[in-house]
């Protein structure tokens, strides 16, 4: 496994964590088939296997960690993630495809251990590029908008969350996360992250003046529904 981390420069500004999805495969696959469960159920007879999903995936972490804790400590989070990661190997759940969800979870325990750097998260949302919001209007639609478009308010609510539930936000809507791989990135339900984040949206559009998000128009304006 490789000991340090790759791809991503130390110092740069970091790009939103899911971008680099399609680079490596949708679910955790490559482009030749093999999914992360089966690199780690090798790696458990292969251990020079596990590399491949540190190729795949430590691009991503990084950037969360960057966002998550600044450049200094986000190189380690993101060793440290995968070397937690290459020890517990023997009890991932290979029924789970995509090993992202898995990593995240990781990550953000560690990270929860440098609570005085986690002050930076709150400026997240003020340096990140919005991403286009025409490419998601479904059922994540009011989580992305609220998220990204209103990111500089938003960044006080998040100040106002529990951090289970700023934890939630973030994977859906920095991260890129599916409400079900959220769901096992925290160890809840898919009807608790659900649960959730409807009450996020509720206390969000409360401290945004009653707008819903989700229906804001190009030039800033509401509509009703």
């Amino acid at each position: 496994m490789p000991s340090a981390v790759s791809g991503a420069a130390h110092g740069t500004e970091p790009g939103r964590a899911g971008a680099g999805r399609a680079r490596n495969g949708e679910n955790g696959t490559s482009r030749a088939g093999t999914s992360d469960a089966d690199l780690i159920e090798r790696s458990r007879r292969e251990p020079d296997c596990f590399a491949t999903i540190f190729d795949r995936h430590a691009d991503e972490i990084l950037r969360y960690a960057h966002a998550r804790l600044g450049p200094d400590l986000a190189e380690d989070v993101t060793a440290e993630t995968f070397l937690t990661a290459f020890r517990r190997r023997d009890s991932y759940d290979t029924d789970r495809a995509d090993a992202r969800p898995w990593l995240y979870g990781i990550a953000i325990r560690l990270i929860g251990k440098h609570r005085r750097a986690e002050g930076r998260y709150r400026r997240m949302l003020q340096v990140v590029p919005p991403d286009r919001l025409d490419e998601d209007l479904g059922d994540r639609s009011a989580d992305r908008v609220t998220a990204q478009q209103l990111r500089p308010r938003l960044a006080e609510v998040l100040g106002g969350l529990r951090a289970q539930d700023r934890e939630l936000l973030l994977l859906i809507a920095w991260a890129g996360l599916s409400y079900e791989e959220a769901a096992q990135a925290l160890g809840l339900t898919t009807a608790a992250v659900r649960s959730r984040l409807n009450r996020i949206r509720i206390r969000t559009r409360r401290a945004l003046g009653g707008d819903n998000p989700a229906h804001r128009t190009d030039d800033g304006e509401t509509t009703d529904g």
